[in-house]
C-alpha cells in the first residue's frame, strides 16, 4: 500500500521510516517527484494544522495522506513557540536561530521553572475525506545551552524526563521510543495502519 507522507522535513521524514518497519507500506514523499500544493498552516491547534494539510494533500493526490504538525510548548512561556516552533526567530528562521531566540528567552529563568514539553499530532486523511487524529506528548525540560547534535530541531537543548539526558545526545532508537511523534504514530499505527 501506497502513503504519502506530507513534510519536506527530511528529520521527520527519517522518523517515519523508522516507525513503519515492519507494515506493508510504501512511503511516498515529495523526493519521489509528487507536486503537492502549498498548504498554509494558519491554525490556532497542532490537531487543526495536521488534519487541514492531511486532507487537502488526500483530495489533490487521491493517495492516502500522512501529515504531522508538532512543536515545543514552554511552559513559562504560556505555551510558545507552539504551533510556531518551525518559524519561531520570525523571518529566514533555521534551527540554530529559534534555539537561539528560545535560550535568550528563557536566560533569567532557573531550572525549576523551564519545564517543557513537546507535542506531535498525526492525522490520517484518505480521498474520501475520512481524517483520524492522534496527539503523543513528552515532558521535560529546556537546558542552559545545548547537549549533543543528534536529532533536528529543538532536540539539542530539550532534556528528556523518560531518558534523564537531552534528545540531542539520545540515539534514534532511544528517541523513537519515548518521542511525542513515536507515541502518536504507535497510536495511528496500531488503530489505522495494521487494520488497512
Amino acid at each position: 500500500m501506497k502513503i504519502f507522507l506530507a513534510t519536506k522535513n527530511k528529520g521527520k521524514i527519517k522518523d517515519f521510516e523508522k516507525l513503519i518497519e515492519g507494515l506493508d507500506i510504501q512511503i511516498l514523499t515529495i523526493l519521489d517527484n509528487i507536486n503537492i500544493p502549498d498548504v498554509i498552516e494558519d491554525k490556532e491547534t497542532f490537531e487543526e494544522n495536521s488534519a487541514k494539510k492531511a486532507s487537502e494533500i488526500a483530495k489533490y493526490t487521491g493517495i492516502i495522506t500522512i501529515s504531522d504538525d508538532s512543536g515545543l510548548c514552554v511552559d513559562v512561556l504560556n505555551g510558545e513557540p507552539g504551533v510556531y516552533s518551525a518559524r519561531y526567530y520570525g523571518e529566514g528562521a533555521t534551527d540554530e536561530l529559534n534555539i537561539k531566540k528560545l535560550l535568550e528567552e528563557l536566560k533569567s529563568i532557573k531550572k525549576d521553572d523551564r519545564t517543557a514539553y513537546f507535542v506531535s499530532v498525526v492525522s490520517i486523511a484518505f480521498p474520501d475525506g475520512t481524517v483520524k487524529s492522534f496527539r503523543g506528548e513528552t515532558k521535560g525540560e529546556i537546558l542552559f545551552k545545548k547537549e549533543g547534535n543528534n536529532g533536528f530541531g529543538y532536540d539539542p537543548v530539550f532534556y528528556s524526563y523518560d531518558l534523564n539526558k537531552s534528545f540531542g545526545l539520545a540515539t534514534p532508537e532511544e528517541k523513537k521510543s519515548v518521542s511525542h511523534r513515536g507515541r502518536a504514530f504507535r497510536k495511528l499505527r496500531e488503530e489505522i495502519l495494521e487494520r488497512l
